[in-house]
């Protein structure tokens, strides 16, 4: 039998489930049992926030046996057949495939029939900034005049393509990343309903790895547990998802605070051959490197507010006092500004070696820089002219 993701079994139903976009839900939410329809909205975002998913969830809504409501009742036979993608008043478009203007003057045909079964006929369409200019301006006249029981939804990762006089007739609601706690509340609830264990930090570290992606998140929650463990920890999940542990990073700091460049690259080494995710790694060592200055800076306490977990708490507090904090501070920035560099680049691993190198001769380097900036800032622009040799003899 085919496996079901997570994703599609856990996908929510109702606004209430939605994790995150409190804000997008409510407004959506009371339009739909006030029955204050727009002829368009637009969803934008990053791709896994929730965008089809509320958009299913208000077609729902608003087609529902017992509307206007504010939430499906996902009971009656309106809202199974929207949930199962069968509604003949509830149409999904890609816009990738579809976005010719004949394509769109077929849908603009099609928006003149009334409904057949539902209130309203509802256009859902995914990855409408693929739509051609010209098929945007075909819904131009359709989007301002549009027949009382039609609506759109267009769903896009990529707003600023949409041209203005789309966006000036749309409601536009914009979608954000969820915090990791929100992402680490949603596995948890998911992995109960599934009767797994797990540990806390496993959780976490997974939410930090779907960098505020639901679907990133579920997909590697599913990657991990394919692997069958009988408990969910943190230790199972760095090592099928490629990551680096808190005793790869202690390992590293020992190397940084003794200046120690041998085995900096051999740390580098040791994660090349463990096929660590590069990109998350230095995610996490900027993370890391802003929480030693932090503890550094503002004590224990400060970090325990932010809801940190006590082994995390326990490692920067040992750490934090083998660095200053002007080491730190200097080391985070240099992180932050060379994370696109080192992914991007044609050899990820020997570049991300070179910073590493640099961090631990960093306070030896600072010196330099700062005399070199100094001299740049002379009068002159800090080419000093070389004595003139006196002529023999004088």
């Amino acid at each position: 039998m085919k496996h079901t993701s997570l994703a599609a079994r856990y996908r929510p139903q109702t606004f209430a489930d939605v994790a995150g976009q409190d804000m997008i839900k409510a407004v959506l939410s009371k339009a739909s049992a006030e029955d204050r329809i727009a002829a368009g909205y637009l969803l934008c975002g990053t791709r896994g926030v929730g965008k089809t998913t509320i958009a299913r969830i208000f077609s729902k809504a608003l087609n529902c046996e017992h509307a206007p409501c504010a939430e499906p009742c996902n009971e009656c036979g309106s809202c199974r057949k929207i949930t199962q993608g069968i509604h003949p008043d509830v149409v999904e478009i890609d816009g990738a495939s579809n976005n010719s203007v004949e394509d769109a003057r077929a849908l603009r045909e099609n928006i003149g029939y009334a409904p057949m079964e539902g209130r309203y006929k509802i256009f859902i369409i995914d990855e409408a900034h693929m739509l051609s200019k010209n098929a945007f301006n075909a819904l131009l006249k359709t989007l301002e005049e549009p027949p009382k029981h039609v609506t759109f939804i267009f769903a896009t990762t990529e707003v600023h393509r949409f041209p203005a006089t789309i966006l000036s007739r749309c409601q536009v609601f914009s979608f954000h990343h969820l915090p990791e706690e929100a992402l680490a509340k949603h596995l948890s609830k998911v992995l109960t309903s599934e009767n797994i264990p797990f540990e806390e930090g496993a959780v976490r570290l997974i939410a930090r790895r779907g960098a505020g992606s639901v679907r990133d998140s579920m997909s590697l929650l599913d990657q991990t547990l394919a692997y069958g463990p009988e408990k969910l920890t943190a230790e199972v999940v760095r090592e099928i998802l490629g990551l680096a542990g808190l005793d790869a990073l202690r390992m590293l700091f020992g190397a940084l605070a003794a200046h120690d460049c041998a085995k900096t690259a051999a740390f580098c080494r040791d994660l090349a051959s463990k096929e660590v995710d590069i990109g998350f790694f230095l995610t996490e060592l900027a993370g890391n490197l802003r929480s030693l200055f932090l503890m550094a800076e503002c004590g224990r306490d400060s970090l325990a507010i932010l809801g940190a977990a006590q082994d995390e708490l326990d490692f920067w507090a040992e750490t934090a006092p083998q660095f200053t904090s002007g080491y730190l501070h200097a080391a985070w920035q240099m992180v932050l500004e060379s994370q696109r560099s080192i992914t991007t680049s044609q050899e990820p691993a020997a570049a991300l070696e070179l910073l590493l190198v640099n961090l631990a001769l960093l306070p030896k380097l600072l010196p330099a820089l700062a005399a070199d900036k100094a001299l740049a800032q002379a009068p002159g622009g800090g080419a000093q002219p070389r004595p003139t040799q006196a002529p023999a003899g004088q």
